[in-house]
């Protein structure tokens, strides 16, 4: 299939990026205040799950992402999206669904700030051996990058501001508490606003090429959200702990990919529609399943 995305290229402008670039820093340090020390106690209680989140973020859905577009065989662009999606950590609006979904809210949280961390280096590490895997020598110019320049940018966007917001939190526990909520809100309306936004700028493109985009997000979503809840029922974790690896695993954080590609790969048109639908999409697929998880209507609750 020819690659008919390889030359389109989102209208962004880089007074656009900066926005993302301090929106995503925000929504980072909104989300830090609502991390406690007791929560990081779910590492020592819960270990196994806790494990289990982060091989399902970092391993599973990859190494599936990989088997899907070598099966799919969309055109570059496209697949390059879904593998970078995939490298990303958990959206910032996991714990939400968790909470949504009766799923283990601490669990979540834990998984978060350590899935946060690790992204430093997981993220560009499975977006190279993945996306080198899968294409080799042709992978375009406008798509190769610098890993360390990716792990630069990670660390900058999510662990400064998560950091700083722990480091508030222990300075300023009421204060924070008082505005952890009020401020989670406000920097998720941005962020979706946002995309939104940038989304519509670029409605033409999304018209012309959505026969290509919506299935595959639809189909790699699903499989993130199943595969989160499979792998940890496979090794034996409580049914809540199913849902909040499911939901941590099929949420992921959209912002990050969009600011990597706008500012690493030259706004690439594929990458970008995919990911910008993908930020849109699994908010409505994250509270249809949340609300499928809470009504039991399929599992049967279990206590831990």
């Amino acid at each position: 299939m020819k690659d008919v995305l390889s030359n389109v290229r989102l209208d962004f402008s880089e007074d656009s990026l900066l926005f993302l670039n301090l929106s995503l820093a925000f929504i980072m340090f909104g989300v830090a205040l609502g991390i406690e020390t007791k929560n990081f106690r779910e590492l020592v209680r819960n270990p196994k799950s806790v494990a289990t989140g982060v091989f399902s973020q970092f391993i599973v859905l990859p190494a599936l992402t990989f088997l899907l577009v070598w099966f799919l065989r969309p055109v570059q662009g496209l697949a390059l999206g879904m593998i970078l999606v995939a490298a990303c950590p958990g959206g910032n609006v996991s714990n939400f669904f968790s909470a949504l979904s009766k799923g283990n809210v601490a669990l979540s949280i834990t998984l978060t700030a350590i899935a946060t961390v690790l992204a430093t280096f997981m993220t560009p590490l499975n977006f190279e051996l993945w996306s080198n895997l899968y294409l080799g020598d042709k992978l375009t110019v406008e798509v190769k990058m610098e890993a360390f320049k990716m792990v630069k940018m990670v660390f900058f966007l999510l662990v400064v501001p998560l950091v700083a917001g722990i480091l508030f939190t222990r300075k300023f526990p009421v204060f924070s508490k008082k505005i952890s909520l009020p401020l989670r809100i406000i920097s998720f309306i941005i962020l979706i606003g946002f995309i939104v936004v940038a989304f519509l700028k670029n409605m033409e493109l999304f018209t012309k090429y959505y026969h290509y985009i919506i299935w595959l997000v639809l189909l790699h979503n699903a499989l993130a959200l199943a595969s989160g809840y499979a792998i940890s029922k496979l090794f034996g974790n409580a049914e809540q702990d199913n849902r909040t690896i499911s939901i941590e695993t099929g949420i992921q954080n959209s912002g990050l990919g969009l600011v990597i590609i706008f500012t690493l790969f030259q706004g690439n048109g594929g990458m970008a529609l995919i990911t910008a639908w993908w930020g849109i999409w699994h908010i409505i697929a994250g509270i249809f399943i949340s609300l499928v998880y809470s009504k039991g209507t399929i599992f049967q609750v279990q206590t831990q």
